[in-house]
């Protein structure tokens, strides 16, 4: 993403990281047809099973991934979401990294999993990130994307003003077609899509792409 949307998004998850953290320890927030296609991911995914979640806040999916045959690590930009991540579940490794420069070889992964990772990211980088996300993945592996359904930009992190934390980020929403799009042009073979309607409180409709690298 471009250094301004880096730092800003960057400075607001160090800022947040406790209270977000001891907010959403698991799958609090998840409904169970979003569960249902992360469940679906896991079985799709050649052994060993290694998997990077790319974009692992405090790390509170790494034991859903591990409990459905995974081996996951994590990557994140915030340095103090990843201190949680650590904290609360040091069996997993994680590491400070970008997702425009995902510091692992070609082909390590037979899964990637974003959930919720791309949409701080604005249009003109989203192409790096999946490009990136599809280069550490191995022929044959499958790549997750969740993300909020809409148009344009909007600026969030108001709900943590109630905790006493005035941040800004910036969330980018997108169409399902448009993110499909997308990874069909970086070599991914679509297997599965969702797109279901908002939930009180949310006010966005939200999705779940499912990709299969098919270019060697």
């Amino acid at each position: 993403m471009p250094e301004a949307d880096e730092t800003l998004t960057r400075a607001a998850y160090d800022t947040v990281a406790d209270v977000y953290a001891d907010r959403f320890t698991a799958t609090e927030p998840e409904q169970a047809v979003e569960l249902a296609m992360i469940d679906h991911f896991c079985a799709l995914l050649g052994e060993p099973r290694r998997v990077l979640d790319a974009g692992c806040g405090a790390g509170r999916m790494l034991p859903y991934l591990a409990a459905r045959g995974c081996r996951p690590e994590g990557i994140d930009l915030s340095s103090q979401m990843v201190r949680r991540a650590a904290t609360d579940h040091p069996e997993f490794p994680c590491a400070v990294g970008s997702l425009t420069a995902i510091g692992f070889p070609d082909d390590t992964f037979d899964g990637v999993f974003s959930w919720y990772s791309t949409i701080h990211n604005p249009d003109d980088d989203l192409d790096r990130i999946l490009a990136e996300m599809v280069r550490v993945l191995r022929p044959g592996g499958h790549l997750l994307v969740a993300f909020q359904v809409g148009e344009g930009v909007r600026r969030v992190g108001q709900g943590f003003a109630a905790a006493g934390y005035d941040v800004v980020m910036h969330r980018y929403h997108r169409s399902t077609d448009d993110i499909a799009t997308r990874l069909r042009s970086h070599g991914l073979e679509i297997v599965a899509r969702l797109e279901r309607a908002p939930v009180d409180p949310e006010p966005d409709p939200q999705a779940v792409v499912i990709g299969r690298r098919v270019s060697g």
